[in-house]
């Protein structure tokens, strides 16, 4: 059985539970605590923090990597594109969202005011350049949820606890945001302290 070490919220960890409860499987999920990981975390992957996968003698960190062996290992349902142009078109996407967009997130947790001050008025500025591609599609690769998404929803489902208030202009989003938080299983793919964020 795969075991997923994460933690409760880290919106990374999230991604992936995210993927393992919508691929419907047997899995368990480890909480790790950060300031006091358990100690065959730190044998698994002494430089890593969650997540972490592990089945058999396969160890993988980084969310993305995981993610996408999860889907290739159990492609039903399916949440990379199948054509391969459509796929790399996504993991581009991806990569520029890690780049433009969650790479600001660890900022937007620190107790340094400048920091997190800056890192919100980057994502921010970020998600109102999203909502147009989103005001045209269901999803954002277009009319079938994916990777992407997977990969916003944690993102979306913070906004209210990284105190970003996005535009009238953004409704688009809020809607779309609202579409995945009513999946079927969004809802169990989150820890309590998740569901806390929003009361």
């Amino acid at each position: 059985m795969m075991k997923l070490y994460s933690n409760s919220v880290d919106p990374f960890s999230h991604r992936c539970r995210i993927v393992l409860f919508e691929k419907g499987m047997d899995f368990e999920v480890i909480d790790v605590d950060q300031a006091n990981k358990p100690e065959d975390l730190s044998i698994l992957s002494p430089y890593s923090d969650a997540p972490v996968l592990v089945e058999r003698d396969l160890v993988l960190t980084d969310a993305n990597i995981i993610n996408e062996y999860i889907d290739e290992r159990f492609p039903h349902p399916q949440l990379m594109p199948p054509d391969p142009v459509m796929r790399a078109r996504a993991r581009l996407f991806l990569k520029d969202f890690e780049n433009q967009l969650f790479i600001h997130m660890k900022d937007l947790e620190d107790s340094d005011k400048t920091k997190k001050d800056v890192a919100r008025k980057i994502v921010t500025e970020t998600l109102i350049q999203v909502t147009p591609i989103i005001a045209k599609q269901a999803y954002l690769l277009h009319e079938e949820y994916s990777m992407l998404d997977v990969a916003m929803a944690p993102l979306l489902w913070r906004l209210d606890h990284y105190e970003i208030k996005l535009p009238n202009s953004c409704a688009p989003l809020h809607k779309y945001a609202d579409k995945i938080f009513k999946r079927p299983l969004f809802d169990e793919a989150m820890s309590p302290a998740e569901k806390a964020m929003r009361g």
